[in-house]
Parts: C-alpha cells; sequence; structure tokens
C-alpha cells in the first residue's frame, strides 16, 4: 500500500484532500493527514478571532472522511528525507512514500531583540486563541502596539478598533503609506478609515527593540500594553532546517510540477514552497490542484503536461470592521460596502461549499 502523507490541513493540503476524494484515490494508495488540531482553520480570518469579533468554532472546517484516510495529530519536529520519514515531538514517526510538504508559516522577527518574547501573534489559532485573551483583558484606555501595517496588520487594527473602541490603538509601518502592495488610492482609503476610527498610523516606523509592554522605534521607547506583531512570514522552522535548496525566507525551491528538485516523491504547497508570487490561501490551492493532477496522472499512467500553466489569482480582499472593506479583484480597485459583501461571500462559499 503507497502512503501519501500530507503535512498540514491547511489551503493546500484541504484542496488536495478534497481533489482527491473520494473518488480519485486509487485502491492501493491510502492517505495520513498530519496537523495540530483535529480541523481545518480559516486562517485568513484570525484577526477577527484575535480581536473577539467571531468564535473560532466559526473558523473550523471538519477534515472530509474516507476509509483511506488516517488523521494523525501532532507537532511535526523534523522531516527525515533520507530515511522517507516524518518526526513528532513525542518520539513517534509516520513513513511516507510520497510526502506533501504544507506545513505553513511562523513570524518573521527580522532579528529584532525581544520581538519573539513580548509580542502577540495571529500565525496559528492557538496563538490567536492567546491574543484574543490578551487583547481583552486591557483595561479601558489601554494602548495596543500592532506591528506591520500590510493585510493582516490593517484588519487586526480596524476589527479591534470596533471591538473594543475603548482602547487606542497604533499601527507601524515602515513605508510612506499603508498596504504598500496596493494602488494609492486604496491605501487612502484605508487611512482615512482609520482617521475617522480614531487608529494612530506612526509611518517611517522602525522597531528596533521590543520589551516588555514597551517598544522601540527608531530607537525612540513607545509604551504598549500589549503588542501584536504582524511584521512579516517565513516558512515554518521545521522546513527552514531542511538541507534543500531555499530562498531568502526558508521557502524551498521547487521543480514545475511541485516536488523537490532532488526528489519527485516530495510535494511542497502554500507557504513553504518558493514561488513568484505572495503567499496567499488561492496560490496554495491552485498549487494543490495542479499537484493532485501530478499524482492522478501519475497512477493512471499517464504523461505529465512539460509544465503548468501559471495560478490565476482573482483578487485580493480586505475588510474593514464588519462594515467597510477594500480590495482589488481582476485589476480593479473597490472599496466600501461592497467590498465587505465580497469577503464575506467568498468566506461562506469556501466554508459551506468546499471553496
Amino acid at each position: 500500500m503507497t502512503n501519501l502523507v500530507i503535512l498540514g490541513g491547511g489551503y493546500g493540503g484541504m484542496r488536495l484532500l478534497n481533489e482527491l476524494l473520494p473518488s480519485h484515490l486509487p485502491d492501493d494508495v491510502s492517505v495520513t493527514l498530519v496537523d495540530r488540531v483535529p480541523y481545518h482553520c480559516l486562517k485568513t480570518e484570525y484577526y477577527a478571532l484575535a480581536a473577539g469579533t467571531v468564535s473560532d468554532r466559526e473558523l473550523r472546517v471538519d477534515f472530509p472522511e474516507h476509509p483511506r484516510l488516517a488523521l494523525r495529530y501532532g507537532d511535526v519536529t523534523g522531516i527525515h528525507l533520507d530515511d522517507r520519514h516524518v518526526a513528532f515531538s513525542d518520539g513517534t514517526k509516520v513513513s511516507y512514500d510520497i510526502l506533501v510538504i504544507g506545513l505553513g508559516c511562523e513570524d518573521k522577527y527580522h532579528n529584532v531583540p525581544g520581538a519573539d518574547q513580548y509580542t502577540l501573534s495571529i500565525q496559528s489559532i492557538g496563538k490567536s486563541r492567546q491574543t484574543y485573551q490578551t487583547l481583552s483583558n486591557l483595561a479601558a484606555g489601554s494602548t495596543v502596539g500592532i506591528v506591520g501595517a500590510g493585510l493582516s496588520g490593517v484588519e487586526l487594527a480596524s476589527e479591534l478598533t470596533e471591538s473594543r473602541p475603548d482602547l487606542k490603538v497604533k499601527l507601524f509601518d515602515r513605508g510612506a503609506h499603508i498596504l504598500s502592495d496596493f494602488p494609492d488610492r486604496l491605501s487612502e482609503y484605508v487611512e482615512n478609515w482609520f482617521l475617522r476610527h480614531r487608529v494612530e498610523i506612526v509611518n517611517h516606523s522602525n522597531i528596533t527593540r521590543v520589551e516588555e509592554k514597551l517598544l522601540y522605534n527608531n530607537d525612540e521607547p513607545v509604551p504598549c500594553d500589549a503588542i501584536v506583531w504582524t511584521a512579516g512570514i517565513q516558512a515554518s522552522h521545521v522546513v527552514r532546517e531542511l538541507k534543500v535548496e531555499k530562498d531568502s525566507l526558508g521557502r524551498l525551491k521547487v521543480a514545475p510540477h511541485h516536488h523537490l528538485p532532488t526528489d519527485e516523491n516530495v510535494f511542497v504547497v502554500g507557504d513553504c514552497a518558493s514561488l513568484p508570487h505572495a503567499p496567499s490561501a488561492q496560490l496554495a490551492e491552485g498549487q494543490a490542484e495542479q499537484i493532485a493532477e501530478v499524482l492522478r496522472k501519475r497512477w493512471s499512467g499517464e504523461a505529465l503536461p512539460e509544465t503548468f500553466p501559471p495560478i490565476k489569482l482573482k483578487g485580493v480582499l480586505g475588510s474593514l470592521g464588519k462594515k467597510q472593506g477594500f480590495g482589488m479583484m481582476a485589476d480593479h480597485a473597490i472599496t466600501g460596502r461592497v467590498a465587505r459583501l465580497l469577503k464575506s461571500g467568498v468566506l461562506w462559499l469556501y466554508k459551506y461549499h468546499k471553496g
């Protein structure tokens, strides 16, 4: 029996399962899905969990069921490519014939002293729960510093200021304008929203050190009752430790069919893969669809395409609280209520109709 092991039940792992099950799995192939928790999590919505505007039950989706699908829960501590097995923190291991690495990402602290120790995170459901507990227990008038004004930082700041209008929210950004990857029109729209809702944007910031309830911006101390880090990501530490070719963010270089150049039975999906686009749920799902096609063709003895067409990304949508939003759809900027309704609709379709 061939054992296909999928590390991570995120967007890539979930889409791969849905592509193969229930009717595209040969009789001599079994699947083992490995994850920390017994459900798929809607990571794009962790900011709302941290802000306290949704419960974590709303962000869970059950894994599919199949007679030849085994679920294995635990923390992966190592991937042993030579011996073809995966090691866990409890000392056990799982052997594989085909491996799909989708362990996701972690915060990247850019060597800022104290950032890993004194800041909160929204990179996992467990850490998002901890962030919620800290933020929800703050006294009225407390100051929350959010480091990083990309999509995650902006959505967290907006959701938190609606959830806890009694808090003072400071959003620290390295650039002259927040959301630097978006058109100026969108950046200005979001900045004006923050101005109306009394969120302080600190542009040209450079966080040089973090201490307990204190961050240093351009070496000037800024007292904060809580600090949330959303200033960059990198591949999982398990992936970064592999002795194979990686990019500067620790993501694994992949061949056109999404496997390691040195091993056609080890695929990489999502935030662990080095691709020309920024990591996203859409990108992970697009990869998973192509990996599923590779596996189906191999199992049926069909020839593989030399390359796949580029993965088409439909756009990016962000929320500003529960009533406003912004985004890019087919190179068109959209703002306001329509953008928020679109994002809510996409989330509903994903959750209840598997994307």
